[in-house]
């Protein structure tokens, strides 16, 4: 007989929403479960993005982040002497994480994955009762908490959801879908064809064989994913760069040209303790494989897996091409290599991480979504669970030919926003489809909006008032979407949320 393990709440994913509800509804007094889909508790907080966004861009974002968002940088902060931080080494990250959870007593329920097939998610009537992982062990709760990235216990559960971009008429937005012109385009013009200048050679590789379509439409593009990889100049805690098995050198041919065009590849900089970067990817030939990621959002286990190994032996293969290329000229190759993966991260994975960074999902279709004009300053919830402080962002989703030379498209970073609140409604499905989840990562929102919200530290704000929102339903044994708003407005204050942006311009 396959075990059956109850608790008032379940916790679906080990994303920083997850973490956060779970610890919430532990403190809190629940039994509370908490699934990790792998081994491994906080989602890119211990897979590469140590460098997080905030107090960047012009922002002061540290002013919004409370409970136990803010206590996770002040935990992390203090292993290196300081009262809070946003820059640190992720197998620090996780060392904080797992004090956390020794510490609470939450009780982790690791490798286990939802089944692939709706009957995995038993339902009576518009609540869910029981959910069934991979390795036939069956999770029942009063409330279930669906804190992946990519919404897949929503998806099972029946309820709506969207990917992709929508066209800009679909919620009065100016952002979305294809985008006409792109912020971070190329510096120089570069060839697409195998042949230069010869369009029936076919195109090099990176480029994809599609029209650009009509600005404004949409598409089932997404930005593109990543690894947020921990490298080190320090020999003593390095791991070479390696030649993949697999290795094609006409898989870079667009890096050579773009070197010959006179463009300027980007290099590593530290920007974390020990003499370690956290290696982003926003420049026009980045580890942004753009395109190539565009199946994972509604994907199988499987079909995410080979667009992982797709994009690491690419990212690899460049890092050996950077080092080794004759087309690389001499004084590049010797800052690359310089570098080399670090030996103390992602032990368990010869130093890659084991998630690429996952940028957007699903994104669940609710009665409420936040969209680009919320961003601006309208239309603002008076039901708030945390406060949004990123401009909409999204990076490139499709790297194309357009006249004659390669161009990448779909890139946003709007400058014109405001802080906003973020609805409670965002991450409540619509009450027929669904009455006992909440959504806190994979929330309601328009793939711009998503651009607003996607920050980690988000994440966690959204998780921990998740977790309060289900307590509130279980007490008052009613629908999550029918909860007493004050009464969870003051439980979010009581617990250290901020709910308003604050009038104080200055930080502390």
């Amino acid at each position: 007989m396959c075990a059956l393990i109850e608790k008032d709440i379940c916790v679906y994913g080990a994303s920083p929403a997850g973490l956060t509800a779970a610890l919430q509804a532990k403190v809190a007094g629940q039994f509370v479960a908490l699934i990790a889909t792998g081994e491994h508790v906080g989602g890119m907080l211990v897979e590469g993005l140590g460098s997080q966004d905030i107090n960047n861009n012009g922002t002061q974002n540290q002013l919004v982040i409370g409970g136990l968002s803010r206590e996770f940088y002040q935990r992390v902060g203090a292993k290196y002497g300081e009262a809070f931080t946003s820059k640190f080494e992720c197998h620090v990250a996780e060392e904080v994480i797992e004090e956390w959870i020794a510490e609470t007593g939450i009780e982790v329920f690791r490798n286990e994955r939802l089944a692939e097939h709706y009957s995995a998610v038993l339902k009576e009537g518009s609540g869910i009762r029981e959910i069934e992982m991979e390795s036939g062990k069956r999770f029942r709760a009063t409330v279930f908490i669906d804190a992946t990235i990519e919404g897949d216990l929503m998806k099972w559960a029946g309820v709506s959801f969207v990917t992709g971009r929508e066209g800009n008429a679909t919620y009065g937005e100016s952002l979305n879908g294809i985008r006409e012109f792109s912020f971070r385009q190329f510096e120089v013009d570069v060839d697409p064809y195998i042949i230069p200048g010869d369009p029936g050679s076919g195109l090099i590789a990176t480029v994809q064989d599609e029209p650009k379509g009509k600005p404004g439409d949409g598409d089932n593009s997404i930005m593109g994913f990543c690894f947020r990889q921990c490298l080190t100049q320090d020999p003593a805690n390095q791991l070479p760069f390696q030649k993949p098995v697999n290795y094609d050198p006409a898989d870079y041919e667009i890096y050579r040209r773009y070197l010959a065009a006179g463009g300027t590849l980007f290099t590593p900089i530290i920007k974390l303790p020990q003499g370690k970067t956290d290696l982003g990817s926003w420049h026009d030939l980045s580890g942004n494989l753009y395109g190539y990621n565009h199946g994972w959002p509604d994907g199988t286990y499987a079909e995410r897996q080979a667009i992982y190994d797709a994009h690491k032996d690419f990212i690899e293969g460049l890092y050996w091409f950077l080092c080794h290329d004759p087309a690389v000229p001499q004084a590049l190759q010797a800052e690359w290599s310089k570098w080399g993966l670090a030996a103390d991260e992602f032990t368990d994975n010869h130093g890659w991480p084991r998630s690429l960074y996952i940028r957007t999902g699903r994104r669940m279709l609710a009665d409420y979504v936040i969209t680009e004009a919320h961003t601006k300053g309208s239309d603002l919830a008076e039901d708030a669970i945390g406060v949004a402080w990123w401009p909409p962002d999204a990076h490139h989703t499709r790297r194309i030919v357009e006249d004659g030379v390669v161009r990448n498209e779909g890139f946003f970073f709007e400058h014109d926003y405001v802080p906003f609140p973020i609805s409670y409604r965002a991450m409540t499905p619509k009450a027929s489809e669904c009455t006992n989840l909440l959504v806190p990562a994979a929330l309601s929102s328009s793939y711009v909006g998503y651009g607003s919200v996607r920050l980690e530290w988000t994440q966690m704000v959204c998780g921990q008032s998740a977790a309060l929102a289900a307590i509130e339903a279980i007490h008052a044994n009613s629908a999550v979407q029918s909860i007493n708003y004050p009464k969870l407005k003051q439980d979010l204050l009581d617990a250290g949320q901020i709910l308003t942006v604050p009038a104080q311009t200055v930080l502390n």
